[in-house]
């Protein structure tokens, strides 16, 4: 509880630090919403108690703790805690503390622990500046990233590492963070009364981030000290807090997350997901002509000839989009992926275009069938060009039944199969009549007299 003096790093009204700064953890237990991670017996857990802790990558979204057990590492296993920022400094400040270190180690001092925040923010090669270092045990490294290691962090680093997941505070722990922080905040003297409408407008906008939680209340406190005492709602919550950017990065694995998961739903014909996953980008700031892009590729893919509509659908919905721009041009999108949700699906087109590659990757030099070479030339028609084609205009079903327009080694080939959904039963009703009328002009056919 917050009168444990032993919780928090921090003793109340440290001067000038942050609310999230004085709250700091001082133990293991004290962490919230880590429990996979720090629970009692999982192997994390067993490695800080024994004070045997090996190099290290923490990825997780902000504010779920990543500085906090870096530093309560470098508590239990008694070493120097070196923190290092891949934003702001360089290799020439990794230099520094590897001679630190060394120093340390040469003269039978502490261990070091070196933790990198944003880990991600230097590039490959100046990754590479920790391996030398990593490899002989002259710190025990402790990268942090919000970004998938397995795209940020460079090969050879992060087979030399062992990577651990922080996840999302759930509501139950943001709850318990409010509680504490309140507790907190009225050991400094600082009263807060929130109602439950407005600690579940809290947990709600801190979206599983501790630090926004707890920047919001430090917001509620300093309120609090200029205005009369009393409950606090959520009206009044809302008042005082600014609005709420969701956590995205245009270019970091979160924007590819959201737009497959918009991509997904609207495959899978759930109108509500697809809406709400659209929401969310639009509401996160992504560029309107990249959502435009990618629907059209999904009317492509995904409906393609079951509804041909619907690839003029995106294309509209993309061009009103150019010409009205946001906000108004979101409502294009909008009504763009509500049809393509729920219109009928079929990837036939799509499968049917890779076979028709991978066949011209395999055979790109059968000759074209002399019959449908036009004999523009004196020469080429007597060489045979054009001769037996037959013009399907002028057949009685505007259709050459006998003809072929393949070459023989791939005569038999079938790349299209239409579905049984939308339009493209149409199509495939057609089809069946085209291949009926050939079999019956073939020699041995039915027509064949």
């Amino acid at each position: 509880m917050p009168d444990d003096p032993t919780l928090f790093a921090t003793a109340p009204g440290s001067q000038g630090e942050p609310l999230a700064a004085r709250m700091r953890p001082s133990r293991i237990d004290a962490v919230l919403g880590q429990d996979h991670l720090l629970g009692p017996g999982r192997p994390l857990r067993r490695a800080i108690e024994s004070g045997e802790v090996s190099s290290m990558i923490l990825w997780g979204p902000p504010g779920t703790g990543k500085t906090t057990l870096a530093r309560l590492i470098a508590r239990h296993c008694d070493a120097v805690f070196e923190p290092f920022s891949a934003v702001t400094e360089g290799v020439p400040r990794v230099r520094e503390i590897i001679a630190g270190a060394r120093e340390r180690r040469q003269y039978g001092g502490k261990r070091t622990l070196l933790f990198c925040d944003e880990i991600h923010r230097f590039n490959k090669a100046q990754q590479d500046a920790f391996l030398p270092w990593v490899e002989d045990g002259i710190v025990t490294l402790i990268g942090a990233t919000t970004e998938n290691p397995s795209f940020s962090v460079n090969n050879a680093l992060l087979s030399r590492v062992r990577v651990f997941v922080l996840e999302s505070l759930s509501a139950d722990a943001l709850i318990d963070l409010v509680n504490r922080a309140v507790a907190f905040l009225g050991t400094e003297g600082t009263v807060i009364d929130l109602d439950p409408a407005a600690r579940e407008l809290l947990v709600r906008q801190s979206d599983g981030d501790a630090r926004r939680c707890l920047n919001a209340l430090e917001a509620v406190a300093d309120s609090c000290r200029v205005q009369e005492p009393g409950p606090i709602g959520a009206d009044d919550l809302q008042a005082i807090l600014a609005r709420r950017m969701p956590r995205y990065d245009r270019a970091g694995e979160e924007h590819y997350n959201l737009i497959s998961a918009l991509h997904k739903a609207v495959r899978g014909s759930d109108v509500q997901a697809a809406l709400y996953w659209l929401a969310r980008m639009v509401e996160a700031g992504e560029d309107g002509l990249y959502l435009a892009r990618r629907i059209v590729r999904m009317a492509v893919e995904d409906i393609g000839l079951a509804d041909p509509r619907a690839l003029s659908m995106a294309n509209a919905a993309t061009e009103a989009y150019r010409l009205l721009g946001p906000p108004e041009g979101d409502l294009a999108l909008a009504e763009a992926v509500i049809y393509l949700a729920t219109a009928p699906k079929s990837n036939r087109a799509d499968r049917a275009w890779h076979a028709a590659v991978a066949a011209a990757r395999e055979s790109p030099s059968e000759p074209v069938p002399l019959h449908l070479r036009n004999p523009v030339t004196r020469p080429m028609k007597a060489w045979g060009y054009g001769e037996g084609y037959c013009y399907d205009h002028d057949e009685p079903a505007g259709f050459a039944a006998g003809e072929t327009y393949l070459p023989d080694r791939v005569l038999e080939a079938r790349y299209y199969e239409p579905g049984d959904r939308g339009f493209e039963k149409d199509i495939a009703r057609r089809m069946a009549w085209w291949a009926e009328l050939r079999t019956q002009a073939r020699p041995g056919g039915p027509g064949d007299g």
